[in-house]
């Protein structure tokens, strides 16, 4: 018998978490057994790159491009992705046709030596692959030395555990939904350290003509989470010309007002430009946009690194 829909997803344990997510909660509002929906592991290029940062050798669509393919090809239906991870600009007849509720959008810093990033000893080292991580922490910490730390959740935590770093930074919301929580040491205000366009939310891509799929997903989409992150991914549309530029976006929404943080630096934090906007919920692209087009306005080209 044919899977009632099949679900594509890179094998590790977070996204395998998410992909269940999405499987449960679509099996609960349409009545069915969760194992009447498929989930099928694909391996993506960046899940093979572990020896250099993503952006050296393609960005951070090398997460989605083979589970994308296999979308298109008709092999899945659907792909569930950490939002963060998905380009702003999509491939031809794909779009994100939902997201379950936001998670957690902060960041929590990591470290066995210090209880805090300002706490840490002066020319440390912080061991992140984000171009966004490294330019927030060197802005509050000039004197800190970044070192690349790669892989998944469990194996970024195994490394700072085995010494190749004094500290790292890794979402909230991953740790959180992996039962590793206790392992954060300081959980960061979005004041202090502005999140990920995208970050703590799982997005769900199909086909954009597969009218029964999205039909279906349409019963778990989260209104406010697709309001908020389409407005960070407005914003990110305009500015994300590389995986190189650190950029951090973050948008709440309140009944039908939406307010929206945004920033773009260097990647050694030496210059930063910060927008705020608010506005209705309804308006959220055309905000992302402007607020966007607005930065675009004031950065230099030192902003924007090949």
């Amino acid at each position: 018998m044919a899977p009632w829909l099949r679900i594509g997803t890179r094998g590790s344990p977070l996204a395998m978490y998410q992909a269940h997510a999405v499987r449960d909660r679509l099996a609960a509002a349409h009545g069915i057994a969760p194992d009447d929906i498929a989930i099928a592991v694909i391996r993506t290029t960046g899940d093979r790159i572990q020896d250099r940062p993503l952006a050296d050798a393609g960005g951070k669509g090398l997460f989605t491009k083979e589970i994308e393919e296999a979308l298109l090809a008709g092999a899945i239906d659907l792909a569930v992705h950490s939002a963060k991870d998905v380009p702003s600009l999509m491939p031809p007849g794909l779009r994100l046709a939902a997201y379950l509720e936001r998670e957690d959008v902060r960041d929590a810093f990591l470290s066995r030596k210090a209880a805090s990033l300002a706490a840490l000893p002066r020319g440390a080292s912080l061991g992140t692959s984000s171009p966004r991580r490294q330019a927030i922490a060197l802005r509050l910490r000039p004197d800190l030395r970044i070192v690349p730390l790669r892989g998944n959740v469990e194996t970024r935590l195994r490394k700072l555990e085995q010494g190749e770093a004094d500290a790292t930074i890794l979402a909230v919301a991953g740790l959180k939904r992996l039962g590793l929580g206790h392992h954060a040491t300081r959980v960061m205000s979005e004041a202090e350290f502005l999140p990920a366009g995208g970050q703590g939310a799982i997005a769900i891509e199909t086909r954009a003509d597969d009218d029964s799929t999205n039909e279906r997903l349409a019963r778990i989409d989260h209104a406010d989470t697709a309001a908020a992150v389409t407005l960070e991914r407005a914003f990110l549309a305009v500015l994300d010309g590389t995986c190189k530029t650190p950029i951090a976006a973050h948008a709440t929404v309140d009944g039908d007002s939406i307010a929206f943080r945004g920033l773009i630096a260097t990647p050694d934090g030496r210059a930063a430009h910060e927008i705020e906007r608010q506005g209705r919920r309804g308006d959220a692209e055309r905000i992302g946009t402007a607020a966007g087009q607005e930065i675009k306005r004031r950065a230099r080209p030192e902003f924007f690194p090949d």
